[in-house]
């Protein structure tokens, strides 16, 4: 049996240090729930927060949300399909959008629901997923504003989700120049100037962030406290909000190499013997009762640190055992700490039990 816990205590203290941050310097802030993969207990963990604001990319995730509490505010993030556009504004109070003509359907499905659709528009800077060109920026907006039924939010821009680009200050005063721009032009206020996500948390708290960047999308940080320019904790954050537990089903001395002629393995990959490998060198391995079906093992993290992950079959695990001073039976769990990439995989499967402590 293998199974991901969810540590409430530590969830509710990241949740905690962000809100005070947040703030102290008049930002709003929503979750970012999608790592979730729309789980319903862990869904109301994060409702039972108090929080205002929930992102999500997927529209049925929202649609949970929207189930368990109609008044949050739910943001779809990522530029709506044509197939969604009626889920998405019945469930979406505000979407992100690079589209004149998606933006156009959203306006008469909202009018058809007798709706206002509140929109973002996303602005390229560099990272070269979604966006609208920064030069077309004025000529777009413009044939935006005057939809019925369309309600402008903000303006926003996604960093260090595709290219590795970087959030940095001089991006965020470009940011905070377009609303400017826009404002100057058109003679109205843009409420949201949405900065970006867990990646510029490390700027709010140096007080970096210029003052009209004043909305942020937050998941990776209140669930791992990471500092993605660093890859350290935050000071004050917890890195193991979830944690994942493994039962060993197997313990055996074997060979450190596999004995026989040698092809693909189920994930298409070859093992290779050095011609100075010593073949008589055993270890002691242990089996563990989840595979390539649940997870990726290049984003566990052993608790044990003298534990080693060999690799990975579909439903199994193999570990080295050989170098701790635990004593480990048929039976035992085995914790791992996990990196963002590794709790997805995981919450992605419906063969990992969740739960909370």
């Amino acid at each position: 049996m293998a199974f991901l816990k969810l540590y409430r205590k530590k969830l509710q203290e990241n949740y905690s240090f962000l809100d005070i941050i947040f703030k102290e310097r008049n930002i709003e802030w929503g979750v970012v729930t999608k790592l979730l993969c729309g789980n319903t207990i862990y869904l109301k963990e994060i409702i039972s927060l108090g929080v205002t604001e929930i992102h999500d990319s997927r529209v049925s995730n929202l649609r949970k949300v929207k189930k368990l509490s109609p008044t949050i505010q739910t943001v779809y993030i990522k530029p709506p399909s044509k197939l969604n556009i009626e889920k998405i504004v019945q469930y979406a109070d505000v979407s992100f959008n690079t589209e004149i003509y998606t933006i156009q359907m959203l306006s008469k499905e909202a009018k058809r629901q007798n709706k206002t659709h509140k929109i973002v528009i996303m602005i390229e800077m560099g990272d070269l997923r979604e966006g609208v060109l920064g030069e077309e920026l004025l000529s777009f907006y413009e044939q935006v504003f005057s939809l019925p039924n369309i309600e402008i939010r903000g303006i926003g821009t996604n960093l260090n989700c595709l290219s590795g680009v970087m959030p940095t200050q001089d991006k965020l005063i470009q940011l905070s120049l377009y609303k400017q721009l826009i404002e100057a032009k058109f003679a109205i206020k843009i409420p949201w100037v949405s900065g970006g996500t867990s990646v510029a948390v490390p700027l709010i708290l140096k007080n970096a962030r210029p003052m009209a960047v004043n909305h942020f999308r937050i998941g990776e940080a209140l669930f791992f406290g990471k500092d993605l320019f660093t890859g350290e904790t935050i000071k004050g954050m917890h890195n193991d909000v979830f944690k994942l537990y493994a039962e060993i089903i197997e313990i055996t001395e074997k060979p450190d190499n596999p004995v026989g002629e040698l092809g693909e393995n189920v994930a298409g990959n070859t093992y290779e013997i050095d011609a100075n490998t010593d073949l008589s060198k055993t270890s002691l391995r242990a089996i563990l009762d989840l595979g390539l079906l649940d997870m990726q093992p290049q984003y566990l993290i052993p608790e044990d640190e003298n534990i080693t992950i060999v690799d990975a079959s579909s439903d199994m695990m193999v570990i080295d055992i050989s170098s701790t001073t635990r004593e480990y039976t048929i039976g035992s769990l085995i914790s791992f700490k996990l990196q963002y990439m590794g709790a997805l995989y995981l919450l992605n499967s419906d063969y990992i039990e969740k739960t909370i402590e």
